[in-house]
């Protein structure tokens, strides 16, 4: 589960519509008027399929062992599969962790040809091969000389060497010579570089293509759920269900429709057909038999509706916790009505007079529900701008709904409102905003100044979550821990998680780590903190520069009479500049790091030094070798770490790493 947050026209929507796109599970064609970019509009007319609609990374996750088996390279090089859909509506596929080679070392092809040369020097001749022998290791030797040794050679120029071995070969050797079959080895080799350098891209061959769709999630993209009207009309509802030529908000209707009739076990037509009375066109009188049987239908039809309305009561129950609702369908001839009353207010009224939240809080529950164990199993689900409409409370309780829902499907969703951030899952949270050169950008640092005044309501969106959670944490009696920023806080949360899953510490006090933002910040955080109880919270700091500097003004003023709860990382690490990567093991953030920068020369894990700060040994490593990390790498290694680390458990760490944690868990409760 996802969370896009960014204020209005800072691009969202435009996240969440060329994903939808790129494998729609309905709808989604691509659209020249809407789609294509205006300022290229007529280049991309000419030839669409020239031109890339939408560009996405996946883990193959547990397709990687086919995709391995279809295209004979290894399971790490088809990790990751790119997908790009052009505005044609083609595909292309790629493995971008593969390494496919175009040239050969001019170099390493010398050495072997002048190696074949001295083992056709060594090779024992026949007696009618003498001359041939003499010459052929001297003709190798003029081929290699003839390749630069700086020199890379393409497909077509190792052909060009590749003839000059082939018209060394006799055309009738004898059948037990010995120096033939060398020549003969050297030429297959040859050959097989050829073929390796001419061989198409794994992604290009059929069979790989035909995998990579397979298993290519489906997307659903929701911006209208539909509400429901209080009185429907049923044979509308009839006709319109096998209609597809309906406008967009009665499609939607129709939809809600249709998904409530299934969840609730009815079907519009036989509640329709039981509702009718006797008519004769002839104006005959009704038999007591045709009587009895239009009484009987009508009860059957009363029965149904009681049935469905007390289904719909006790299952919705478990998710609108903003009051006891009770529904009550009823129909009347061809009308079909939805009444509502709570414990508040036990007078029933027509669902369409009760709040908006209520009426989209119940459509978008029926869609989901219904249709998510459905056609759309499995698809990605897109939601846009979810529950604007809802009470803050109720839209905490569509919060939990989507984590009900991240059972089956995987859920991207955008939003502007705190309350459907989840402050104990931040690393969920991207924060969107329109960048300096106009586009949208998405990024997990949460702190990240976006510039402009005006996009700067990501940022207050994800604080205000924050906000909320502190304060809510000193209505329950949780102790915070203040750090620095939020990849502190992912590591902290994680070792916590950790130790408890242990058995190694057992907190009276749930643990919170409120990032402070610096030392201003950190004034703040701490005073408001402090009203609890008149205790300061401790507060965690690394040991670098910023982290020094910043204990010395706390202890200076605000900790002045309580310096031991400002903490530093090197107490707890023993090395100084530590920061709160260092109380991982090294060797296991740098696999992330290695993850993080594809195709590296020399693995990260193999060099770094455990003695030493894991930060300042990635930004030299990085420099060394030419690559360009995230401004924002560290947050995105929390959380990378965070999701490695619980999925694999305290177990797989070793016990000085545990030991540690727990001697920096005792000091902070």
């Amino acid at each position: 589960m996802t969370a896009l947050i960014g204020v209005n026209e800072s691009g969202k929507t435009n996240l969440l519509l060329p994903l939808w796109k790129l494998n729609p599970a309905r709808d989604g064609e691509i659209e020249p008027t809407s789609d294509y970019p205006k300022i290229k509009f007529g280049e991309i007319r000419e030839a669409p399929g020239r031109y890339r609609f939408v560009e996405v990374d996946f883990d193959a996750g547990a397709s990687g062992a086919k995709f391995a088996k279809a295209t004979g390279l290894s399971e790490s090089e088809v990790a990751i599969v790119n997908v790009s859909r052009f505005f044609d509506g083609t595909y292309r596929f790629r493995f971008p962790a593969a390494r496919r080679a175009e040239t050969v070392e001019g170099t390493a092809l010398r050495e072997k040809i002048l190696g074949y040369a001295m083992s056709l020097e060594s090779a024992k001749a026949l007696k009618q091969e003498v001359e041939l022998h003499a010459q052929l290791p001297e003709r190798l030797r003029e081929i290699a000389a003839d390749v630069a040794e700086d020199q890379d050679l393409d497909a077509s120029q190792l052909e060009a060497v590749l003839a000059s071995v082939a018209a060394l070969i006799p055309s009738d050797p004898a059948k037990t010579s010995a120096i033939v079959p060398l020549l003969a080895q050297l030429h297959t080799e040859l050959s097989d570089e050829i073929v390796a350098l001419r061989a198409p891209e794994p992604g290009e061959v059929e069979e790989v293509k035909a995998l990579v769709l397979e298993a290519l999630p489906k997307f659903v993209y929701y911006s209208n759920y539909g509400n429901l009207d209080s009185e429907i009309y049923l044979p509308h509802v009839v006709e319109n269900l096998t209609r597809t030529d309906l406008g967009a908000k009665e499609a939607a209707k129709t939809r809600t429709l249709r998904v409530l009739f299934e969840f609730v076990r009815l079907k519009a037509q036989e509640i329709l057909e039981l509702g009718q009375d006797f008519r004769d066109p002839n104006g005959r009188r009704p038999t007591d038999e045709e009587l009895e049987k239009i009484a009987e239908a009508k009860k059957t039809r009363s029965i149904l509706l009681q049935s469905a309305g007390a289904t719909l009561t006790m299952r919705f129950r478990d998710w609108w916790k903003q009051g006891d609702y009770q529904f009550r369908f009823e129909a009347d001839g061809n009308h079909f009505r939805i009444w509502v009353k709570d414990d508040r207010r036990p007078t029933e009224v027509e669902l369409e007079n009760r709040s908006t939240g209520l009426q989209w809080f119940l459509s978008f529950y029926l869609v989901f529900l219904v249709e998510s164990q459905g056609e759309h199993r499995r698809a990605v689900l897109l939601l846009d701008e979810p529950g604007m409409s809802l009470h803050p409370l109720a839209q905490r309780d569509l919060s939990a709904f989507f984590e009900n829902l991240s059972a089956t499907n995987q859920l991207i969703y955008t939003s502007h409102s705190p309350f459907l951030v989840d402050a104990d899952r931040l690393e969920r949270a991207r924060k969107v905003f329109v960048a300096a050169d106009g586009t949208t950008k998405a990024t997990p640092n949460l702190r990240h100044s976006e510039g402009r005044d005006e996009q700067k309501g990501a940022a207050y969106a994800v604080h205000s979550a924050l906000n909320l959670s502190v304060a809510e944490s000193l209505l329950v009696g949780c102790q915070p821990v203040l750090v620095e920023g939020p990849s502190d806080q992912h590591y902290l949360t994680t070792i916590k998680s950790l130790l408890v899953s242990a058995g190694r510490i057992k907190p009276s006090r749930e643990l919170v780590f409120p990032p402070s933002g610096g030392t201003k910040t950190a004034r703040v955080v701490a005073s408001i903190l402090t009203g609890r109880d008149e205790v300061l919270p401790k507060i965690l700091l690394d040991a670098d520069a910023p982290g020094r500097k910043m204990a010395t003004a706390l202890k200076s003023e605000l900790y002045a009479d309580a310096p031991d709860r400002v903490l530093s990382v090197e107490q707890f690490v023993g090395f100084t500049d530590a920061e709160v990567e260092d109380l991982f093991p090294a060797g296991f953030l740098a696999d992330e790091i290695d993850r993080m920068v594809r195709d590296p020369d020399e693995r990260l894990a193999d060099v770094i030094q455990i003695d030493r700060p894991f930060v300042g040994q990635v930004e030299a490593w990085t420099a060394a070798r030419g690559h360009q990390l995230d401004q924002h790498w560290k947050v995105a290694l929390s959380i990378k770490a965070k999701q490695r680390a619980l999925n694999i458990g305290p177990g797989k760490f070793d016990e000085d790493t545990l030991a540690r944690w727990e001697r920096l868990f005792s000091v902070l409760v």
